[in-house]
């Protein structure tokens, strides 16, 4: 029976940068992963963006802190991620949508964001050929950008390998022995070890990692589609999110990545809950009928191919990140609500500053949004 200080489940978006930090505070880290390799769930189907563009505190502060690690990656590691500051938007044609827009941003830029408002002329120049018709302006946030999840991913893994961290893929948690308030075995369907840390990354699964400790954890998958065109030379800048609702989905993004794909994905209305990795048949007519309605100009653009993946939802739209007040050496980093891959970094080194109790007073404000015990009443703002 191998022992370790800490034990990770879940080698995707959280877990991995989370399993970075450990092994870089020389911690002794093992990742369980049913999957044969890492990143193998939804951090290969996320779509890249990275913005801090958000209605709150906690998710703004470990968004910035993404971003800074992020766009500075291949400086520190060596390892091209196909960063782009690229930029986020949110153009709005609908005078309400405008309304909350300005609203937010005195929140946003309270709370440090670089975020500013275009006149329609203004986006035209960073968008051209977008649809001006009824167009009323857009916000605008240049700090924000995108990378590629797989070369993000795969860094992450080699740098925590060489940081010393064991991997044990392809294997399922199948029972957590609690005994004391404490987690004393972590049996896998392979193996059985020990550690004096438990974190649950688990995305899709990590209710069900929560039941194996005896603790409800409010965290439901839902499915989404995404899809990407083959690349070409770039033509606009930021990420484009489109808040208006249409039959069949509640909003829609789209951007163009380093390598000049067209990345897009839809938000469904109503959600569609589950886990159900089947690609549609609906999906790309409605996703295109959109798109073409904002920005003519990718009418001529071939889809290269489509794909789904889970948001692992929590009531509220705000992630789960707290030290088990339950069991005390369980540390629960869940609930991403699709947004895993851009709060991954900043969660990575947050978690680490809550297993070495060391936490800062913003992090203590940032877990405030992020604490299990909330009533889950609230809700992000265009999420």
């Amino acid at each position: 029976m191998k022992s370790y200080d800490a034990i990770v489940i879940g080698a995707g978006s959280i877990g991995l940068p989370v399993a970075l930090n450990l092994a870089q505070h020389k911690q002794k880290v093992l990742i369980i992963d049913p999957e044969h390799g890492p990143g193998q769930q939804n951090n290969k189907k996320a779509i890249g963006g990275v913005r801090a563009t958000h209605s709150d505190y906690g998710k703004i502060q470990t968004c910035l802190r993404s971003i800074e690690l992020m766009s500075t990656w291949h400086e520190t590691y060596g390892d091209d991620i196909g960063w782009l500051s690229n930029g986020y938007s949110y153009p709005a044609y609908e005078e309400g949508d405008e309304q909350k827009l300005k609203d937010l941003m005195k929140i946003q830029l309270s709370f440090g964001l670089n975020i500013r408002w275009l006149s329609p002329r203004e986006y035209d120049e960073v968008v051209p050929g977008i649809n001006m018709k009824g167009l009323r302006g857009s916000t605008f946030s240049a700090d924000d950008g995108s990378c590629s999840p797989l070369l993000f991913t795969s860094s992450c893994y080699f740098q925590g390998k060489k940081a010393g961290v064991e991997h044990a893929f392809g294997e399922e948690v199948i029972k957590l022995d609690v005994s004391n308030e404490q987690i004393t075995k972590v049996i896998t369907n392979k193996a059985t070890y020990t550690a004096k840390t438990i974190i649950n990354a688990a995305g899709n699964q990590a209710r069900k990692i929560g039941a194996l400790a005896g603790i409800d954890l409010p965290v439901f998958p839902d499915n989404h589609e995404a899809g990407i065109t083959e690349p070409v030379a770039r033509f606009f800048g930021p990420m484009v999110i489109d808040m208006r609702k249409r039959p069949g989905s509640a909003n829609f993004y789209f951007y163009q990545n380093v390598e000049g794909q067209v990345v897009f994905c839809i938000t469904p209305e109503p959600p569609i809950l589950g886990i159900d990795n089947r690609s549609t048949s609906e999906f790309l007519p409605m996703c295109a009928k959109r798109m073409l309605e904002v920005y003519p100009r990718l009418r001529y653009l071939k889809v290269r191919r489509t794909w789904r993946g889970q948001y692992p939802m929590t009531p509220d739209g705000f992630p789960i990140v707290s030290r088990s007040a339950q069991v005390t050496n369980l540390i629960n980093a869940v609930g991403m609500c699709g947004q895993g891959f851009m709060l991954g970094p900043g969660i990575g080194e947050l978690v680490w500053r809550i297993y070495a109790n060391d936490l800062n007073e913003s992090d203590l404000r940032v877990l405030e949004s992020f604490k299990p015990d909330r009533d889950f009443s609230g809700m992000e703002a265009f999420k």
